[in-house]
């Protein structure tokens, strides 16, 4: 919900530049609404691993069949999970790994990949914007003081 929200209202800034009567300097003005953006979306992806982390971690000894963690289990056939002994949740990078006996491990969702590939890369682009944004304050007020 916050990411739809933070999409709409960057989107009404975005409008908003390209009409009359837009602050200026606009071209800072939109790179720091940008990196606002990209960063609150680099978080919510984030959290949506951590939370998913936090719930197959919270599913071990709650109760009877708990042990190994059902995210190791669930959806995955007889075959993958023969000699689970134990899993290794991890919170950076997200993960959450499934550990057989003999010491090999699976993944118990591949879907912590693309979360964590995503989150990054909206990091990043969050403070190349940002670090845009400062450059452009930088160059005006450069030539500002070169035009006095």
């Amino acid at each position: 919900m916050a990411c739809a929200v933070g999409a709409l209202v960057a989107g009404a800034g975005v409008v908003a530049m390209a009409l009359p009567g837009r602050p200026e300097p606009w071209p800072v003005h939109l790179l720091r609404r940008a990196a606002a953006t990209a960063a609150w979306a680099a978080a919510a992806v984030y959290s949506l691993g951590f939370f998913s982390v936090l719930v197959s971690e919270s599913d071990v000894n709650d109760g009877a069949n708990s042990v190994p963690a059902p995210a190791c289990r669930d959806g995955f056939d007889p075959a993958t999970t023969q000699g689970l002994s134990h899993h290794r949740p991890s919170y950076l990078p997200l993960r959450f790994d499934c550990v057989r006996e003999d010491g090999s491990v699976y993944s118990s969702d591949a879907a912590y990949g693309w979360m964590n590939g995503a989150s990054a890369s909206l990091a990043l682009s969050a403070a190349l914007f940002a670090i845009g944004a400062g450059y452009a304050t930088e160059l005006r007020a450069r030539k500002a003081a070169l035009t006095s």
